[in-house]
């Protein structure tokens, strides 16, 4: 659904109460009088759609998880507590595309951390993590793997199958039961540090169980 600019001519009063809406709602004008339009003339904008996915999303998360104030309609944050010495917080972060076609979305992971001997502990958590999934994702993509190791933190691309038709509902589900698995294992991982092989093994063990299940976006 494509944008352009168009001039409306509207009662002053009818923009204020539009303006105070749109404060409440943590959005602009135009995306709000465009949303109630939509529904007036039954249409989905991204917008709703976006939102129909991050409630979705949302509906997947357990006390674990922390809501943070949106920055915008496109992005939902969480936050979770590591189980470790000074309770660093990890923070996943979901931008998704408007056209939601092809590349579904992004999630971010980053850790409120400035030990370097916890941001290497991070480091190779996410490069464990990505080798696992190339090794059983990467024949899926035609181009290299979607996803990448900073210090201390990971971005991974979503796309949706071309042969798949997803509803937002799955969507959302799909990226929050990632988020979810993602966040165990992390645990997981930290949790078994005096033994590094198990750890390992047992974070490759929690993924092909998640693989097993069947993955509805890559």
């Amino acid at each position: 659904m494509g944008k352009s600019v168009y001039s409306l001519v509207l009662d002053d009063e009818v923009v204020h109460a539009v303006d105070k809406l749109a404060v409440t709602m943590n959005t602009s004008r135009s995306s709000l009088i465009n949303s109630i339009l939509a529904q007036r003339l039954e249409l989905d904008t991204p917008e709703m759609r976006m939102k129909e996915i991050f409630a979705a999303m949302q509906s997947l998360m357990d006390s674990r998880f922390q809501l943070v104030e949106q920055p915008s309609e496109s992005i939902m944050s969480v936050k979770s507590l590591l189980r470790y010495k000074y309770r660093p917080t990890i923070r996943y972060s979901v931008e998704l595309a408007r056209d939601l076609g092809g590349r579904v979305g992004r999630l971010k992971v980053q850790f409120r951390t400035t030990s370097n001997s916890l941001i290497e502990i991070i480091d190779s958590f996410f490069t464990l993590w990505q080798s696992l999934e190339k090794a059983n994702l990467a024949h899926l993509f035609e181009g290299p793997f979607p996803s990448t190791v900073s210090q201390g933190g990971f971005t991974r691309d979503f796309y949706s199958p071309k042969q798949e038709s997803l509803s937002d509902d799955d969507i959302g589900r799909a990226i929050g039961r990632y988020i979810d698995l993602i966040d165990s294992c992390i645990q997981q991982y930290f949790e078994n540090l005096a033994d590094p092989d198990r750890a390992a093994q047992l974070t490759e063990q929690t993924y092909k169980n998640y693989l097993s299940q069947g993955v509805l976006i890559l």
